[in-house]
């Protein structure tokens, strides 16, 4: 008897031209590490009376379909992600190619995802999977991957693949030792780690149907916070949060002239952290921002990501 195991399950992605309308066709295999993306549908327990002591049967009640992915920040892959994130990107250039993708989109993408357990066998198709949150961390060691918070429509399960052969990407991952924290354009010491967390705060669209799903999940108002926990060594930060003046906050990855990612904050606002002494080791100071719309450009943030994939 065969039994499903992570290291043979598949992923597979296409964005829909209808939302809760799987394409019948152009999947990509998309790399992951652990996903939580699944559906339920609990029961109600039976309120009535007069039946004695042992209760009635249950009653289904809405289905739920929601869940995370947590995806490496390649060169490829990751343009998904950020396309299903803030929209189509405006691309320029030619081999590599320039990948600029805005916030502020008043519509975003919708995509069907299916995860393949050949053993079973299973197949899951993930029907109207909006992107509600995308986040990440800066350190100095280990593996960069981000996660990616998602609301679906609904969930089918067969016993063959509705994805076909999906085609696969060139896998080229960047690291936590190939980035850097720029402050107005100029490199931000000290910094021991960061997190960067971009929402798009959906709206469920939760009309009554005879299936049980929702009707949409509709962008509501953005918001990019994060989290910057530098080493204590002067007192620029603290004098800004003071000011309640914003900077710009610049993340970046590069692997050379033809693969990058560079994640721009435009208008980031600081809090007055407390300073504290722990004891004799080094004090560090962390800083929770918020970033807003600027005046130029007139967005809250921009992700560029280079390579050679014609567009997204």
């Amino acid at each position: 008897m065969a039994r499903a195991h992570g290291a043979r399950a598949q992923m597979a992605l296409a964005f829909e031209t209808a939302y809760g309308t799987p394409p019948a066709s152009g999947y990509r295999l998309m790399p992951f590490a652990r996903t939580t993306l699944g559906s339920e549908q609990p029961l109600l327990n039976s309120e009535l009376l007069g039946y004695g002591r042992d209760p009635l049967a249950p009653i289904k009640d809405a289905v739920t379909a929601d869940g995370e992915v947590v995806v490496p920040i390649d060169v490829e892959a990751f343009g998904f992600w950020l396309k299903a994130a803030f929209g189509d990107p405006n691309t320029t250039g030619t081999d590599p190619y320039t990948h600029e993708f805005q916030s502020g989109s008043w519509t975003l993408p919708s995509m069907a995802i299916e995860f393949a357990m050949p053993e079973v066998p299973r197949f899951a198709m993930y029907a109207g999977c909006v992107l509600d949150q995308l986040s990440w961390q800066m350190n100095r060691s280990g593996l960069l991957t981000a996660t990616a918070r998602l609301i679906a429509q609904g969930e089918a399960v067969a016993a063959t693949t509705a994805a076909g052969t999906p085609t696969a990407l060139g896998l080229q991952r960047f690291g936590h030792f190939n980035g850097v924290v720029k402050r107005n354009g100029v490199s931000l010491g000290n910094v021991v780690s960061a997190e960067i967390t971009y929402a798009n705060g959906l709206d469920r669209i939760e009309t009554i149907r005879n299936d049980g799903r929702i009707e949409g999940a509709d962008p509501g108002m953005a918001a990019l916070t994060g989290r910057i926990e530098v080493r204590f060594a002067d007192s620029a930060l603290v004098t800004q949060a003071i000011d309640g003046t914003p900077c710009e906050l610049e993340f970046a990855w590069s692997l050379g002239a033809n693969a990058s990612f560079t994640f721009t904050a435009h208008a980031v606002y600081l809090p007055v952290p407390r300073i504290e002494i722990p004891g004799p080791q080094g004090i560090q100071a962390t800083f929770d921002w918020q970033a807003a719309k600027a005046s130029s450009p007139a967005r809250m943030c921009t992700a560029v990501l280079v390579n050679t994939v014609t567009g997204y």
